[in-house]
């Protein structure tokens, strides 16, 4: 990828809208735009546009003469932009034909269409983020929850930066006593005891500690929960999903075996997004269509963080029911027992000494009675341990705890290798390596691959 290129891409969702962005970035921006844009009034030609401005014209073909769109179009002077290059925006009106025909003519008078996250891969090479401010502006983008995008938002404005490089100054503080001992053995210089040397390392372990506790929250922040609905066929499972998303997403019907496919949808729950799994009632399957809906279904089960047992209490327990305790036993979950509006036929008495300590409720999914209840016990569940909420930085990526991971491994080896009286040569190179581990997650240290991994997650025109 070169910086020298100016990249264009169309920054909004495809299909109709108000209105669509054509963005464009790099140092020939003006050049373009002068060929393509027709301002409504003399003054506002580019060479007189100031930066930070708006103006009103038209996108022209300078070949046909054609007009292809009224639009506003805003100019941002380097170094105050998103990218800290030149940047124009052309906000066009907001269907597919006219933001197809700017993007164009964009890249026929000589821009490049942008990769996916150029724009904010730009961002971070020319030093207006680092890398986990890059990461956070796409788990913006990706937010489905008020909690998930504050989190992001704190990561953005640099609050996970902060933590880091305050244990990566510590790190290097240390270092820097370890290697001067190494280069320069005859000096007078000050050594730090090796009570310093402990105390001070032990500090730096538990503030990696502290993040790598965090990553469990920040995994449910951005990802949500999988939370799968279970049961037999024609308890009501389809019949709780539309409940709790109070719209007919599922298929509801009373033949046995309707759902044979997996439908996933988010609800927000006190913040945090469920990522709800309608299942295939689980029975001998009858066909090879059902046959393939119970397997998809068992597999939702072993992957989901929750489980929905749904039980239908109009009727007596069946070898079903009971085969699904079996295989939920030891699972994070709740027991719904569904049809509360006809006469129970299941003993609370039996129930409860098959279902162990979770919890139980009561719920009639077609007269939308006890979904509150349940709302509530599923938020119970979420934070009675399982999600601290904690404020400040949190890890949101598999990558970063990776990292931690390997640097606290190395500052502990650091510790051992200490208490053995090695030598400072090998002290040092455990040091050396945490310092890259901790510079890897917010870009200090990265490589080609890093970056193309990261970034492949955005869309193009971010």
């Amino acid at each position: 990828m070169s910086l020298d290129d100016t990249i264009a891409a169309i920054s909004t969702p495809i299909g109709e809208g108000g209105i669509g962005i054509v963005r464009l970035s790099g140092k020939d921006v003006l050049r373009i735009a002068g060929r393509i844009f027709s301002p409504a009034r003399l003054q506002t030609q580019d060479s007189r546009l100031k930066t930070h401005t708006i103006h009103y014209g038209h996108i022209v073909d300078p070949e046909s003469g054609n007009v292809i769109d009224e639009v506003l179009l805003t100019f941002m002077k380097a170094p105050a932009t998103y990218t800290r290059e030149d940047v124009v925006e052309i906000n066009c009106h907001g269907g597919i034909v006219p933001l197809k025909n700017v993007l164009e003519l964009c890249l026929k008078e000589g821009a490049r269409l942008a990769d996916p996250g150029e724009f904010t891969k730009r961002a971070f090479l020319n030093g207006r983020i680092d890398l986990t401010q890059a990461e956070a502006v796409i788990d913006i983008i990706k937010a489905k929850t008020d909690r998930s995008l504050k989190a992001a938002m704190d990561q953005l404005r640099g609050s996970l930066s902060l933590r880091l490089n305050q244990i990566r100054d510590k790190l290097i503080n240390l270092t820097a006593y370890i290697e001067a001992h190494i280069d320069f053995p005859d000096e007078e210089i000050d050594i730090p005891s090796r009570e310093w040397v402990e105390t001070e390392l032990t500090g730096i372990i538990i503030e990696i500690n502290d993040l790598i506790r965090s990553s469990d929250e920040g995994k449910v922040l951005r990802e949500g929960i999988s939370t799968a609905i279970i049961g037999r066929p024609n308890v009501g499972k389809s019949s709780l999903l539309n409940a709790l998303l109070m719209e007919d997403r599922a298929i509801v019907t009373e033949i046995p075996g309707t759902t044979r496919d997996i439908i996933e949808e988010f609800i927000n729950i006190d913040g945090i997004a469920l990522k709800i799994v309608d299942t295939a009632g689980i029975r001998k399957a009858k066909g090879l269509a059902e046959e393939e809906g119970v397997r998809r279904s068992l597999r939702a089960i072993d992957g989901a963080d929750l489980i929905l047992l749904v039980l239908d209490g109009s009727q007596v327990l069946k070898e079903e029911d009971r085969t699904l305790f079996e295989k939920v036993k030891g699972r994070q979950g709740v027991i719904v027992l569904n049809k509360n509006d006809l006469p129970p036929k299941i003993e609370e008495d039996d129930l409860s000494k098959v279902i162990g300590e979770k919890p139980l409720v009561k719920i009639s999914a077609t007269e939308m009675t006890g979904i509150e209840e349940l709302r509530k016990e599923i938020s119970n569940l979420i934070f009675n341990g399982k999600v601290n909420s904690q404020e400040g930085a949190i890890i949101t990526k598999l990558r970063h705890k990776k990292n931690l991971l390997d640097a606290k491994e190395n500052l502990e080896n650091f510790r051992d290798l200490l208490a053995e009286g090695q030598s400072s040569e090998f002290l040092a190179l455990d040091l050396r390596e945490a310092l890259d581990h901790i510079g890897e997650i917010v870009g200090i240290v990265t490589t080609e691959d890093i970056l193309d991994r990261i970034f492949s997650e955005f869309c193009i025109g971010k």
